[in-house]
């Protein structure tokens, strides 16, 4: 497929679904592996999230896939420690109904204000920093950090390698069909590397029922966990503007004004808070995906639904979840060294698309400072919410291109 041609459910895509999931898996999971959630729940609410946000964004649905995010990672095990999971799900609850607030406001001003507080120059290098901020987790996976009771990180590198190598030879190499699932023909060579090599253990397999209902938690409101994590949704929202920008740029489909921010801010919310409401972390578009999109050229939205169903089914069938879990981490990580730089690559193709002068002062300081503070690791605490990564990035963006002289003209230093 070389172009958006809207939903269209076909279910030869089916497998081309299944696929992205494998890709948003390890990021997907890792969340309520970090702060003590069920995994999943993470698998349920993530399908539950996606179905929801297609609904919303029935009249031109843009080919993502929602699950957690990583944004409320720190939050989220804070929030347990202070009040506990059932008040933080209420928490997360609010973040949620944040957004839903945020494409209201979208919906009765305009998005004419969007365009003027985010032009190419913040767009384009926050795009970057949404796939350079990634590239340490994903070399690090590749390399086997935190496995090194299980085997080498010679013994790693070397299946990620074999895992990224079949995954660029199907890319430029395969045909029909075979061309569409780059990823998944590098999983499984991965994954056939990986147990000749002994790092497999399928013990995890046998223990497992077949059937197994997910941990659900119901949320409870308290009004302290809500204040502290409501604020906390507004660098995820900015960071969501950002990742459809960058599937709009890799499909050349205008999402920002069909079906709009208004709505895929809506569908971003309603699916946190959803979530929430099984106790499943905060969902939010998946960068990763958008690299696999970018990579099969695979348009279709309906292959989103293929992965959501596919997610949902996993979380209650114990023994298919536990085969999962068997991939060893070089697997995923040899891929995602690809998929976080073609992130990277569709800021890049903003700024060129856009024509902005780097050697213009006033565009140089803000791609400049966006970089070094999103990627740098710096932390801008307000006592009830801070800021880092992505959405500091963001937020020093838009500040500087607010605050910065605009000039006609450039002469040098």
């Amino acid at each position: 497929m070389q172009k958006y041609e809207g939903y269209k459910f076909r279910l030869k895509d089916s497998l081309i679904g299944v696929q992205f999931l494998f890709v948003a898996f390890g990021a997907l999971v890792l969340v309520p592996i970090l702060t003590g959630l069920d995994t999943s729940v993470a698998l349920f609410t993530a399908g539950i999230g996606t179905l929801l946000f297609q609904v919303v964004t029935r009249k031109n649905v843009p080919p993502i896939f929602l699950a957690s995010s990583f944004a409320f990672i720190a939050p989220i095990t804070f929030s347990i420690e202070k009040w506990g999971l059932s008040a933080t799900m209420g928490g997360l609850f609010a973040a949620g109904i944040f957004y839903v607030v945020l494409s209201f406001i979208v919906r009765y001003r305009g998005e004419g204000f969007l365009h003027k507080l985010l032009p190419p120059v913040v767009v384009g290098p926050v795009i970057v920093t949404i796939g350079l901020i990634l590239a340490p987790a994903a070399v690090n996976m590749a390399m086997g950090k935190g496995n090194e009771a299980l085997y080498s990180q010679n013994t790693a590198m070397s299946i990620a390698f074999l895992s990224l190598l079949t995954t660029i030879l199907v890319m430029m190499f395969g045909k029909g069909m075979m061309r569409l699932i780059p990823i998944l023909c590098g999983i499984v060579v991965g994954y056939a590397a990986s147990y000749f090599a002994g790092i497999v253990d399928f013990a995890p397999i046998a223990k497992a029922s077949w059937f197994a209902v997910p941990n659900f938690t119901s949320p409870s409101f308290n009004f302290d966990a809500i204040i502290y994590m409501v604020p906390i949704a507004i660098a995820p929202a900015i960071e969501h503007i950002g990742d459809m920008l960058a599937i709009s740029n890799v499909t050349k489909e205008n999402f920002l004004k069909n079906p709009g921010l208004k709505n895929t801010l809506l569908g971003d919310g309603l699916a946190t808070s959803a979530a929430s409401l099984f106790g499943g972390p905060p969902n939010t578009t998946y960068s990763e995906v958008t690299g696999a999109v970018s990579i099969t050229k695979a348009y279709n939205p309906a292959i989103m639904t293929f992965a959501a169903i596919t997610a949902i089914l996993l979380a209650f069938i114990g023994k298919l979840g536990a085969v999962l879990a068997t991939i060893p981490t070089p697997v995923v990580g040899g891929i995602m060294l690809l998929l976080f730089g073609i992130i990277a690559s569709v800021g890049i193709e903003t700024l060129i698309k856009h024509e902005v002068d780097l050697a213009e002062p006033r565009n140089m300081i803000i791609v400049a400072l966006i970089f070094v503070c999103a990627i740098g690791g710096m932390v801008l605490d307000f006592g009830v919410v801070s800021f880092s990564g992505v959405g500091l990035g963001a937020l020093v963006g838009i500040v500087l291109n607010l605050l910065l002289p605009k000039t006609k003209h450039y002469e040098g230093f």
